[in-house]
């Protein structure tokens, strides 16, 4: 019995993962046909944090199915941050074929893009201080610090909302 709610917490981890990971890159995809690549809308964090919530409420509420009822709060959140792992892992992927194939300025772009923000909304900088923000900015302009940023904002939510749905949804055996 015991073996049996670990192999469909792994299968439920891959499964919804695999389906947060795509709705993620279609978002991406949304935002980079229809929107601002580089100052996107505030609503694409919304829809993100909407579907990546109601994707881990509906594994946890499939695992505590399968699972005869019960969910403790240690289960929702090692479920949870498996299917974040995963879709962050899938996303990554996507976001190296982005930056290199699709959009390979990105990141010139980019930083492009927040001079020309620095400078029109702080235009009492200093020629100096302006060289430091940029030098700040160009710091996370490469492949690297965005893909790790991107795994750790993925298991931070994915944390807090599985933390928040475990709570709501656990049910033990005492209980």
């Amino acid at each position: 019995m015991e073996d049996q709610p670990k192999s469909n917490a792994k299968s439920i981890m891959l499964n919804y993962g695999l389906v947060l990971g795509l709705a993620s890159i279609i978002v991406m995809l949304i935002n980079y046909v229809f929107g601002d690549l580089y100052e996107p809308h505030w609503s694409i964090m919304v829809i993100s944090l909407v579907i990546t919530s109601a994707i881990i409420v509906m594994a946890l509420k499939k695992f505590k199915e399968g699972n005869s009822g019960f969910l403790s709060v240690g289960e929702a959140i090692k479920t949870g941050l498996g299917i974040s792992l995963v879709s962050a892992i899938i996303y990554c992927v996507y976001l190296l074929i982005f930056y290199n194939v699709i959009e390979p300025d990105y990141f010139t772009n980019m930083i492009e893009f927040q001079e020309q923000m620095i400078a029109e909304r702080y235009p009492q900088l200093t020629d100096e201080q302006l060289e430091g923000a940029q030098k700040n900015a160009a710091m996370f302009a490469s492949t690297g610090p965005n893909l790790t940023i991107t795994i750790i904002v993925s298991l931070f939510f994915g944390l807090i909302i599985s933390l928040v749905a475990g709570l709501v949804m656990k049910k033990s055996k005492e209980d």
